[in-house]
């Protein structure tokens, strides 16, 4: 398929700047593959509209306080997005474009002993940077660092829902959003209906949101992003599709996460690593069944794995329809389920 094929057109007033409160009042649209019906819910009935049958997978991992107010050695502020961890202190980002620090460029970072030094540029518009600090990264981070909301998200009172209530495994640098509407109230109606949920990792980096610049889509290349999948995890999963359950992968990332590591037999496989897995039309799903995730933008990789599961007629439709009926977009946007 084409990249021209996944370019449609969302109204500015329609991208969430804002979360919905309380989470679970959020929209739902419900996609059937079978019918093509589409229906119209809230959050809240998920539990609604499914049966004992399901098991849902949640990506548990957290999002780290990855966004920095920078001052490079002339004086001038930055705003440093870390993208990946890439180990021995240094980190993938991207800044300000007009002003992103020179190569051997010192910053320094406000209210903190932590500084930095840009080690590379790279083709793409993101940087190398080493950080240190007396007392380690990783608590700089949390200390001075802030939630790295989306770029375009202007007001900042949302940062308080930028993670989802479940989250447990620092390392994401942006929220898995699909499972940003969540409460413990819908988690305990799901638990009441017989709907069993597993945990897995995938920490959310810029592979998830990295703009596919190529018009025949099959050439993109998505950046890495880690993941891990608990042999116990991958124990019951198994175990519920021998049942006759079937997998219902919360987020895109899940959803990359599971198919990343079902082997050719339709087993998964525990184990963690990195994965670039690109799901597209014409991909064939070997463990996932269904899908909740939110509104995408138009030519991003998200959307494209939604063609893929629900096929690419029924999700521009949905896509249509969302439109015209006023649904959010993006990561404080409302929700799809395509069952």
């Amino acid at each position: 398929m084409r990249l021209s094929d996944f370019r449609y057109h969302v109204p500015d007033e329609l991208i969430a700047q804002t979360p919905t409160r309380p989470r679970d009042a959020s929209r739902l649209m419900c996609v059937r593959r079978g019918s093509g019906e589409i229906t119209h819910h809230l959050f809240r009935d998920l539990p609604d509209l499914l049966d004992s049958r399901y098991t849902l997978v949640l990506n548990n991992s957290r999002v780290i306080k990855a966004r920095l107010l920078a001052r490079r050695s002339d004086g001038a502020t930055v705003d440093i997005y870390l993208l990946k961890d890439l180990g021995g202190g240094v980190w993938s980002c991207v800044g300000n474009e007009q002003a992103a620090p020179k190569v051997s460029e010192a910053v320094t970072f406000q209210d903190s002993a932590m500084h930095g030094a840009v080690v590379a540029h790279r083709d793409d518009g993101s940087f190398e940077l080493r950080l240190s600090a007396p007392d380690g990264v990783a608590v700089e981070l949390e200390r001075v660092g802030r939630v790295p909301l989306p770029p375009y998200v202007k007001d900042r009172s949302g940062e308080d829902r930028y993670q989802t209530v479940y989250a447990r495994i620092d390392g994401s640098v942006a929220a898995p959003t699909a499972g940003l509407h969540f409460t413990p109230a819908v988690l305990a109606r799901l638990e009441q209906k017989g709907i069993r949920r597993e945990e897995i990792t995938l920490h959310v980096g810029y592979g998830t949101f990295a703009p596919v610049r190529t018009e025949d889509i099959a050439a993109h290349e998505m950046p890495t992003e880690a993941y891990a999948l608990a042999p116990e995890a991958a124990l019951r999963l198994n175990a519920d599709r021998q049942d006759g359950r079937k997998i219902l992968a919360v987020g895109t990332t899940a959803t990359r996460t599971l198919e990343s590591r079902v082997d050719d037999h339709g087993a998964l496989r525990s184990g963690s690593g990195e994965t670039r897995l690109f799901i597209h039309p014409p991909y064939r799903f070997r463990c996932v069944d269904a899908l909740l995730t939110n509104f995408h933008m138009p030519a991003l990789t998200p959307v494209m794995l939604v063609a893929a599961l629900a096929g690419y007629e029924l999700t521009m439709r949905a896509y249509q329809i969302a439109v015209q009926e006023r649904y959010r977009f993006y990561s404080f946007g409302d929700s799809m389920l395509v069952l």
